[in-house]
């Protein structure tokens, strides 16, 4: 019996201890991929701001934002995305589990953590198959705000009003939580 159980402990240790290391690698995959995203993204706004300001950046995430998450998740083998309590888009609104997690993000901003450092991982079950899900929280910059903040120029707002007719993602301010990445992945 006392064998057994030193057995069973021992392939209980062994699991966990494999679990916490493919999760742990299993963030650091995701945070590169958020990372690689994020980067083409903000390059390519930067481009379309130098080429015709606000106006132009807007048109192109746009039209190429989708694309680079699409190009993103297949290269890295799973679902990424944006999403946030006050979306643009109705594409990127979050889900139940998604929208739990972005208002834990709030508390943990207001008690005080640096907005940069948020992020949360979990592995769920969906129709029996474990997922693992990881976001990341999006703090809101100065540039932001030409298209997010209070004061948005009249020609900015008419061109949200045109491509995002339920857009919810303005009154931001500097160091409020614009929304987070989020990425999904099954399980094997």
């Amino acid at each position: 019996m006392r064998k057994t159980l030193t057995f069973l402990m021992i392939i209980n240790f062994c699991v966990s201890t494999s679990y916490a290391a493919t999760e742990q690698e299993m963030i650091k995959e995701s945070k590169y991929a958020i990372k690689d995203f994020a980067g083409q993204l903000k390059s390519r706004l930067m481009e379309g701001i130098s080429k015709g300001g606000p106006v132009t950046a807007i048109q192109i995430c746009n039209q190429v934002a989708e694309d680079i998450a699409k190009d993103v998740s297949e290269r890295h083998g799973w679902k990424i995305s944006r999403t946030s309590l006050k979306p643009r888009n109705i594409k990127n609104a979050p889900d139940a589990w998604e929208a739990s997690v972005l208002q834990s993000f709030e508390k943990r901003k207001f008690a005080g953590e640096d907005i940069a450092k948020i992020d949360y991982v979990e592995i769920v079950q969906k129709n029996g198959q474990s997922v693992f899900r990881y976001m990341k929280a999006i703090p809101t910059q100065g540039l932001c705000l030409s298209c997010h903040g209070d004061l948005i120029s009249p020609d900015v707002s008419d061109k949200l009003r045109q491509l995002y007719p339920d857009d919810k993602a303005t009154g931001f301010q500097v160091g409020d939580i614009r929304g987070a990445f989020s990425i999904v992945r099954e399980i094997k």
